[in-house]
């Protein structure tokens, strides 16, 4: 991949978030309503967790949890993996490989979330990077 392209200029600004404390079963909603499969969990304007449809699965229903009882602070995965918007793709996906996550959050100088980035962001470049590549192999 071009080490020229930077995490912000492929992530997703529009992040859904809910805040810490909040109860489970909004965040289902919240992914249902959004079409997403995670929400970022922050206090404040920082970031502190992610919820991921698996760990709804693997933390709530496969451990016989009521869902109506459980807060977004008690299924969150933390500590938060995320990454500065000036990181080369590279960077985040050996990050994300090496983390075993699909996601991560993007976080500005003042640690505020401002985006995340996903395997799918990732993938959408792949296009792009087979034609510049072919490109080059044509100007030889």
């Amino acid at each position: 991949m071009g080490s020229e392209l930077k995490v912000g200029d492929v992530m997703t600004k529009n992040v859904i978030v809910i805040s810490k404390g909040s109860p489970m079963a909004d965040v289902a909603k919240m992914m249902r309503k959004h079409d997403v499969g995670a929400i970022v969990v922050v206090d404040g304007k920082s970031a502190v967790g992610i919820i991921t449809e698996r760990d709804i699965v693997h933390k709530i229903i496969a451990a016989g949890k009521d869902v109506t009882k459980q807060k977004v602070d008690d299924i969150m995965s933390k500590p938060l993996r995320v990454v500065k918007p000036t990181a080369s793709i590279e960077e985040a996906a050996k990050a994300m490989k090496g983390n075993k996550i699909k996601r991560l959050p993007v976080i500005n100088e003042n640690k505020e979330l401002i985006g995340i980035l996903s395997e799918g962001d990732i993938a959408r470049l792949l296009p792009s990077i087979v034609d510049l590549i072919e490109e080059r192999d044509l100007a030889r």
